[in-house]
Formats: C-alpha cells, sequence, structure tokens
C-alpha cells in the first residue's frame, strides 16, 4: 500500500490536476500544427516548380526540415498543457516512452528515428534520385517514417528510413541538378578505336540535354566477344537522363551503322557468357 500510494503521489506531482488542463486549447494547437505541416508538404513541391530550374533542388529539402520545426513545436506547446514541465517530469516521461516505443513498436520507432538521422545526415533530400535495395528514383518526400521515392514507371513506394541502418544508400546527384547517364554500346573488336570514341564524343555534343559545363568521358574495355564502349555525360537536369541515355543510345547506333562499325556477335557473347 504504500509503495502504491507513493506511486500515486508521483503521477500526481508529474500531470496536471483535470481543472488545470486546457483541453480545446491542445486540440486547436494539434489540429493547427499538422495542417501547417501538411499544407508545407503541399506547397513547398509547388514552389519549387515554379521557380527556375537551378533553384528547385534548393527549395526541395527545405519541406521536411520546415514540416519537423512545426511538429517539434506543437509538441512543445502541448506537453506542457498536461504535465508540469519540470526538468525530473520531462527526464521521467520520455523515459517511460523510450521504454514503451522500444518494446511495443520497435520497428517504428527506428524508423522514427532514423528520420531524425536522415534530416542531419542528409543521405537523401527531396529531388535526390537514389537507390535503395530494388528501388530507383526520384525522392518526392521525407516523411516521418519513410521516403517517399517515385520510380521511372510512376510508381510511388515508400522506403523506412530505417533502411540507412543495414542498406547502402546510392544517391547520383546529393543536391545537384546533374546526374551522370552511361550509354553502352557492344561493338565487333575489329574496328578503328581511336574513330569510335571520337565519334561518340561529337553524339554526346550534339545532343540538346548535354550540360556543357560537365565533362565527357568514353570509356572502352575489351571482351572476349567484342570491345564495350561507354559513353558518360551529363544531362542538364536529373529528370532527363532517360530522354538523354535514349538520344544518345539512338544517334550513337546511327553513328556506327554510317562508318561501317558492326555490333558485337551475339552467338560469341552468349558462348562467352554461358
Amino acid at each position: 500500500m504504500p509503495d502504491a500510494k507513493a506511486s500515486q503521489e508521483e503521477v500526481t506531482r508529474i500531470l496536471r490536476e483535470w481543472s488545470e488542463i486546457h483541453l480545446f486549447e491542445a486540440i486547436f494547437v494539434l489540429v493547427a500544427g499538422f495542417t501547417l505541416a501538411w499544407i508545407i508538404k503541399w506547397i513547398v513541391p509547388r514552389l519549387a516548380e515554379q521557380v527556375p530550374d537551378r533553384f528547385r533542388l534548393w527549395i526541395l529539402p527545405w519541406e521536411p526540415i520546415l514540416r519537423a520545426v512545426m511538429l517539434l513545436f506543437v509538441a512543445a506547446y502541448i506537453i506542457p498543457l498536461f504535465i508540469y514541465p519540470t526538468p525530473q517530469n520531462l527526464l521521467a516521461i520520455s523515459g517511460a516512452l523510450a521504454v514503451a516505443l522500444g518494446f511495443a513498436f520497435k520497428d517504428y520507432a527506428s524508423s522514427l528515428i532514423a528520420g531524425v538521422v536522415a534530416l542531419y545526415e542528409r543521405p537523401y533530400r527531396n529531388g535526390d534520385w537514389v537507390r535503395i535495395d530494388e528501388t530507383y528514383g526520384e525522392v518526392r518526400s521525407l516523411d516521418l517514417r519513410t521516403v517517399q521515392i517515385v520510380t521511372p514507371d510512376d510508381t510511388v513506394v515508400a522506403v523506412p528510413h530505417g533502411k540507412i541502418w543495414s542498406t547502402a544508400i546510392y544517391n547520383n546527384n546529393t543536391g545537384k541538378r546533374e546526374l551522370m547517364c552511361v550509354a553502352d554500346f557492344y561493338l565487333h573488336p575489329d574496328h578503328d578505336g581511336q574513330l569510335v570514341k571520337q565519334k561518340l564524343n561529337d553524339v554526346a555534343l550534339a545532343s540538346p540535354y548535354l550540360q556543357l559545363r560537365k565533362p565527357i568521358l568514353v570509356v572502352a574495355a575489351e571482351k572476349p566477344w567484342g570491345t564495350h564502349y561507354r559513353l558518360k555525360a551529363y544531362p542538364i537536369d536529373g529528370r532527363d537522363q532517360f530522354q538523354f541515355i535514349t538520344d544518345l543510345t539512338l544517334r550513337g547506333k546511327a553513328m556506327l551503322r554510317r562508318i561501317g562499325v558492326q555490333p558485337a556477335n551475339a552467338s560469341m557473347a552468349a558462348q562467352v557468357d554461358g
């Protein structure tokens, strides 16, 4: 009985009396905070689409930061409405919540913590093109628990932030507009390598998607079935990567046909792979 009575007195000291709690004020602040967070999530991407492209990837990363600040402000405002905000009370409640979340929502809590870490370390941000496991696409938004990725097939994939603990994150542009694109060419070994390299470089230079400030690189590797060329260049905007690769591939193929270079022998390649 003494222990139960002491525990009850301890709870009373932490929690405010019911008559002291401004319930409607707490509900109003909670609803207003989540509404503003939703408005931020809606308006920032649309604002980023209206400004010049060079500013888009500067504006987009502010969306999760502003929403996190808004939700922290709501929590900081509401918690003192229900408890006496002394250091001891805050420490006791945070410890109890941590234990409860740790046992009841282990994976969920892990993703929430990973989301906070992602805001600081920034392995991905809005507008980045990333690969996480088998998912590749553009980061649309960062929620508290997941990162929303839009794939090239226009499918939205929600990936838990907890993946950063155990999975490599491949980020192709890390906050920049440009990202490297690669067009592959598989050629018969009997050809003039220097001529092919020069012509592939010219193909990239003539592309309307090319970012001229970035270098163009042609890499060749000799294989048992022929020569593998990789034409590497940067489009003006990462969202043009698929049109850019298609443009390089089709015009490169046409150029190779004009100069009489044959593609690699498919049957030989199949035998080598087999």
